[in-house]
Parts: C-alpha cells; structure tokens; sequence
C-alpha cells in the first residue's frame, strides 16, 4: 500500500502542464515517473559505497564500490536505450524532453562492460596512490608518515626555508604524479572512447557540454583575457617581494615565480605568503586562527557556526543525521582516507553529509562554509526530480558556499561572531584585506583555467603523450607566470599530484565559480542592503550578508531550480544578468589594482615574465 501511494505522489509531482499530444509522450512520461524512485535508490548505493571506500581505503570496500558502479551502469544503459527508441524531439512537453535527453547521456556507462571496469579501475588506482602518499622528513629521513593533509599543507604553508620548501615539493610531485603514467593513459583513452559513445568529438566537448552553450570556451577566453592586465600586476608585486625577501639567487627579476615559494603545494592560492608580501607590513593581517585556538573552538563549532549562518538568511537547518554520519576531524585510527574536503548528496530526504580533516584554522573555517554552501543546496533541490538534482551548471555549486565566505571573511562579520578584538579598520588595513583576498581568489583563476585548457589538449590530440609534462609546465608558466623549484621532464607526470586530476574531477567548474560568485555576491549585498553602487560606505569588498532573509529567500529561490532550467535563467533569479562577466569580480578588488599600478611603476618592477629554462 505504501509504494502505491509513494508511486502516485511521484506521479503528481511529475504533473506537466502540457497536453500530451501522443500516446508515446504519455508512455514516456509514466515509465520516467516510475522510473526515479529506483534512479534515486540507486545513487544512494553508489554514494554509499563511494563514501565507505574513500572513509576507508580497502581492497574489500574498493570491490564493493566497483560492483556498484558496474550494475548501476547496466541499468542506466538499458534505460538509455529504452528512451532512446522515443522520437522525444518531436514531444511537446519542453521539461519532458530534458530529463529524457539527461538520462540518454550515459557518461561511462556507454562503454562496454570490460571497459567501463577498466575506467573505473584507472581512476581508483590514481585516487589511491594519491590518497597513500607519505613522505620523510626533511630534517629526519628516517621519518617518513608525513602526508599532504595536515602536515604537507602546513609545511608549505608556514615554511620559509626555500629548501625545505623544494624538497616536500619534489618527494609530493614525484610520488603522487609519476607511478600514475600508465593509469593516466588509459583513462584518457577511455575518457574518449566514452565521449564518442555519446556523440562528442572528445572528452573535452563532453565536458563543455554541461555548460550548455556552445559559445562557453570562447566566453571564458574572453574573461581571461579581461583578467589578464589585473593579474599581471599582482604578480609583479609579489615576485618583487618574494625577491626582496630570499634573494635575486632564488627569485628572478624577470622570470616566472618559483612555486614552491607561494604557500600551496600547486601554488593556485598565495594567501599563506601575505605576511611577507602585503602592502603595509606593520598593518595587523586579518587572521583568527590564534583567536579560535584561544577560545577552544572545535571543528564540530565550525560547523555549527556555519549551520548559524545559513539559519541566519531563513535557509534550511542541517538535518540530525548531518552530524551522526559526517566525518568531520581526522579519525585517530591508521585506516587510508581521502582527506580531500567534499560534501555529499545521498539521494535520500536530509541524507548530506561532509567528509573534511577540519583543522581549527581560519582558513577551514571558510572552506567549512563553502562545504556547507553545497550541503544547502542539495537541501534547496530535494525535491526536484532526480535528473535536476545538481547544480544549474558546474560552477554554481562551487560559488555557492563561497558567497557565504565573501561575507563570512570581512572584519565585520569577524566581530560580530566574537573572533575579531580591536582591529583597526583604516584604509591601509583594507588594503591589506583585499590583497590577501586576491592571493587567494583573482591568482587562482589562470591556474582554474590551464587545467582543464591543459586536458582539453590532451582529449582533443593536440597533446600528445610524449609531452604530457612538458606541456603541462608550458601552460602553467603561460598562463600563471610560475615555475617548477627543479627541472622537470617527461621521465615526471606532474598534473596528477593535483587531486582534481587523479580523481577525474572537471575543473572548470572552478573558473566559473570563481566568477560567478562576485555576481551572485553583489546581488545578495544589494538585496541585504549591504550594498550601493558609487556608495563608499557600502561596497562589495566590506558586504555582509549575515542575518539578511530577503537575500537569503533570493539565494533559496535560485538553488531551488536545481538544474531544471539551462542556468542563464538560475543566475536571472538571482542577479538579473544571464552570462558570466567578470566586472563583480574587478568592482570587489577595483581599490588593489589601482593601488597596485602606482606602487609597481614606483618601484619600476618588470610587468609579465620571460620563460626560463627551469621547466
């Protein structure tokens, strides 16, 4: 009795307010509504699995994990093939059409059953040797359980022995990167061949395709060409610095950067560097992390905290079952995990989760934010049907919880929440702010950029496999202006020690969230009233959207569609605009760029980079 009636809830949920003008659009549109209970069951093991193996890296959880998938995509193969045999193009239900044309893309799941396990194996076997990586001490080679998250993070973080910087980043390279060659290759092949399946010139073409517009490549071109001018002169700022600080022995003045210098492992953020590079050093840098270790925060509070905020803007509330099975420290056990911070929607009602090594850092308190925004929006859409359960594009998931982290990382909000004691506000101190949100938002753009231009090539053939590596630190100094600490060759493959890469995670997504969030940002500030135009007391750079419910109901109403509509039209009911531009973006740190120009031409630094023969 009670799958009759759940059967005829799904069926009116599915009502469509068009005539079905054929007897094969009806048949169509029943076998669909019956068909998404067990879409949703579905997904549910396979996230289930997912979840169990990367919490717990075993051979038993991994065959567990790989059955999964290889039935799931048996099944999503005999339903592509069923709809595929409907004339959908003729039908006139518009919706109806785009959850059949969902469902007929297969992904993987239109290689043979030999070849889907062979892709599925190349992608685990990467994940793996990145997730088992462990490497010595520097001090004390005798020591070797250091891993990326916390220690290798924290090292290059912290560290400014140039040395020691270049040696974790060479064991982390060499480890993580190389011993993945022969896995690389494969799937990159079977990333293709299941491209083609799907009527897609390349593996490329089938990403781009989730943007929805053909045009999308170009449009990014566009906005990288515009960020260009502004990114050039935030590196010549910082190369100087870092010049100042280790020496012309160590930092060209000409040259790309070296990257292990920077902070990060991949060097696509450099905030960790802005105490040795802000404009004005005896300016006090906005960090709480001393604050939060003084006040005995716990990662549990960070979440918490985050949850608080998003009640704050009449969002929903984390589920009970959020923190009876999120994983959010490091288990003190020996067990292999997947550190990597990641959200997770498992297809059942309030069934999110997040798996995340929380540190009690400033930094994690904003990524737990951003963990929280994609949390919020599987909330928002649980409701669609299940082809629609995903973000409007790819790139709408990732801005999501950064918007929140625009708000969250003013000194206002800082102080609101009892973080932040007797800072001084003055116009140096906001310079110093905006500079360190430009290391970590406007200089990880071209990096965002070059990955998936660097895969593109691969898919496309325009990179062959004899210059994997090479071409990879030609497009990274392109585009990014740095450079590896050593000589690389193509004896290293050196993407794949970037998780995104090991994992087969597409990166534009990235980019776009980058961008798109200064527009979903100065939306929600206008709607706050946080925010006016030509207004120097209120500007994009000092928003606050904590408490709003009027911007809080906007963002809601957007998150709701899911990806129900092609998302120019998600992005209008939010912003009122319907194409990605980057002038929020160039508004939020118009004050630095123009700082930036007089104190560059002051110091008569070089603007750009010549190539170096270091790569």
């Amino acid at each position: 009795m009670e799958l009759c009636v759940v059967l005829v809830l799904v069926a009116l949920c599915y009502a469509s307010p068009y005539t079905h003008t054929s007897s094969e659009e009806t048949e169509a549109f029943e076998y669909l509504a019956k068909l998404d209970p067990e879409i949703l069951a579905r997904r549910n093991a396979a996230m289930e699995a997912n979840w169990t193996y990367e919490s717990n890296i075993t051979d038993e959880n991994l065959d567990i994990k790989n059955q999964v998938a290889a039935e799931n995509a048996s099944f999503f193969k005999e339903v592509a093939e069923r709809l595929a045999k409907y004339d959908y193009n003729s039908f006139h239900d518009e919706d109806l059409k785009r959850r059949i044309e969902r469902l007929v893309g297969l992904g993987y799941s239109a290689l043979p059953e030999d070849r889907f396990g062979k892709i599925m194996d190349a992608i685990n076997n990467m994940k793996e040797n990145y997730a088992k990586v462990k490497i010595c001490d520097y001090h004390d080679r005798t020591k070797c359980d250091l891993e990326l998250e916390p220690e290798l993070t924290e090292i290059l973080a912290k560290s400014r022995d140039p040395e020691e910087l270049k040696y974790y980043w060479q064991q982390w390279h060499d480890a993580a990167g190389a011993p993945t060659r022969e896995d690389f290759q494969t799937y990159v092949e079977l990333n293709n061949e299941a491209a083609k399946l799907n009527n897609y010139h390349s593996g490329a073409e089938s990403w781009l395709s989730a943007y929805e517009d053909e045009t999308f490549e170009q449009q990014v071109e566009t906005v990288m060409e515009e960020l260009r001018p502004f990114y050039e002169q935030i590196h010549a700022y910082v190369r100087h610095r870092l010049r100042e600080y280790y020496g012309e022995d160590v930092v060209s003045e000409k040259g790309p950067i070296p990257m292990h210098l920077l902070g990060d492992m991949w060097a696509l953020a450099w905030h960790q560097i802005a105490d040795i590079t802000s404009p004005f050093a005896d300016r006090q840098l906005l960090d709480v992390t001393d604050e939060m270790v003084r006040q005995g925060y716990t990662p549990i509070q960070m979440f918490e905290m985050g949850d608080q905020f998003f009640q704050s803007l009449n969002m929903t509330k984390l589920p009970q079952t959020f923190w009876e099975k999120s994983i959010l420290e490091k288990p003190e056990d020996d067990r292999d995990m997947i550190c990597h911070a990641s959200a997770w929607d498992f297809s059942k009602q309030d069934d999110v989760r997040i798996r995340q090594c929380t540190r009690v850092t400033m930094e994690h308190l904003f990524i737990v934010h951003h963990e929280l925004g994609h949390v919020q929006y599987y909330l928002q859409y649980q409701h669609q049907p299940s082809v629609y359960r995903g973000g409007a594009n790819p790139g709408f998931h990732e801005a999501v919880g950064d918007v929140l982290s625009l708000s969250v990382s003013t000194s206002k909000h800082l102080e609101k929440i009892g973080l932040l004691r007797d800072f001084v506000q003055d116009e140096e101190s906001k310079l110093n702010q905006i500079y360190s949100a430009a290391l970590d938002k406007f200089v990880f753009l071209p990096f965002a950029y070059t990955i998936d231009k660097y895969r593109w090539g691969i898919f496309r053939g325009d990179i062959k496999p004899e210059e994997y590596n090479c071409k990879f630190w030609e497009m990274r100094t392109k585009y990014s202006g740095v450079e590896p600490p050593i000589m690389r060759s193509e004896a290293d493959l050196d993407s794949p020690a970037l998780y995104h890469i090991s994992a087969d995670v597409e990166y534009l997504r990235y980019f776009v969230a980058y961008i798109i969030q200064f527009q979903f940002h100065r939306a929600a500030c206008e709607k706050a009233g946080e925010y006016v135009k030509g207004d120097p007391e209120k500007t994009l750079n000092d928003c606050d959207i904590y408490q709003s419910a009027e911007a809080g109901n906007a963002i809601k109403a957007m998150l709701a569609m899911g990806s129900s509509k092609p998302w120019p039209d998600a992005m209008e009911v939010l912003t009122g605009e319907r194409r990605m531009s980057a002038d929020a973006l160039i508004e939020y740190f118009q004050p630095l760029y123009d700082w930036l120009v007089i104190e560059n031409e002051r110091l008569g630094v070089y603007i750009g980079w010549e190539p170096s023969d270091s790569k």
